[in-house]
């Protein structure tokens, strides 16, 4: 009964977290839900300003503490390790939903693009970064990365395994993909607000600052291997075009 429930607990909050991912698709690009980045402007600009700021050092603060080993020791004492990662994954649907439900409008519009080419090229780009930020999460482990994997081994009776270091398709040419089409996601913007302006600065300080402590991460987690994918592969933006002697080491770290 008891991995019944926990694996029932995996997936409620894998559907949860799913359907937040959805949202924020469309929170951002002001897309098909009640509630959007833009809309009625209620409060005055100071004061929207620092709810918003404040959300988002909630989400980034949340997101980065919780993932840190140092964390985890500590919080494996209170929550079962078979579902860590699925707590962490609630705890952001939380840090998710505060944002969409008490994020405010600050009216003031920057640019705007109606049509034409433009308005094409950004809104095509706005759906690669979120096509790649879902896509990045299945060349790691997608359901080890939201905690579905977790629960399902303790269910099995199988002990947990860390995923291995491999370098896949799109970690060939950066190494933070998913990073990036966060990135493209929140800054092609036909029309981008004082409030969108917002969240994307605000969400790219928070990558640039979790890269860095996830890193660090990784360089005690895989040591050598990864320092030497960190001379090969760039950061965010994507290396097109690869020498035949840069694969090769690629392909012997894999």
């Amino acid at each position: 009964m008891k991995k019944l429930l926990v694996l029932l607990y995996g997936i409620i909050v894998y559907a949860l977290f799913f359907s937040s991912f959805l949202y924020l698709v469309g929170f951002v690009g002001n897309l098909f839900v009640p509630k959007s980045i833009d809309g009625l402007v209620t409060v005055p600009l100071w004061q929207a300003m620092l709810t918003n700021l404040g959300l988002i050092a909630l989400f980034g603060l949340q997101h980065s503490v919780m993932a840190r080993g140092w964390f985890k020791a500590w919080w494996t004492k209170f929550v079962p390790e078979p579902i860590e990662r699925s707590t962490y994954v609630l705890f952001t649907v939380f840090a998710l939903v505060a944002i969409f439900l008490f994020w405010q409008p600050m009216g003031i519009v920057l640019w705007s693009i109606d049509e034409g080419m433009f308005y094409g090229i950004l809104m095509a780009l706005f759906a690669l970064g979120w096509t790649i930020v879902l896509v990045s999460t299945f060349m790691i482990n997608h359901f080890d990365l939201f905690g579905l994997r977790q629960t399902w081994l303790y269910f099995l009776g199988k002990p947990y395994e860390p995923l291995k270091f491999r370098i896949h398709i799109f970690y060939h040419y950066v190494r933070h993909p998913l990073y990036l089409g966060i990135l493209l996601a929140f800054w092609a913007a036909p029309e981008m607000s004082v409030a969108r302006f917002v969240l994307a600065s605000g969400m790219t300080i928070y990558v640039l600052m979790a890269i860095q402590w996830e890193e660090q991460d990784l360089i005690k987690e895989f040591g050598q291997k990864y320092q030497e994918y960190k001379k090969l592969v760039p950061m965010l933006i994507p290396r097109l075009i690869k020498k035949q002697a840069v694969k090769k080491e690629e392909h012997s770290l894999s």
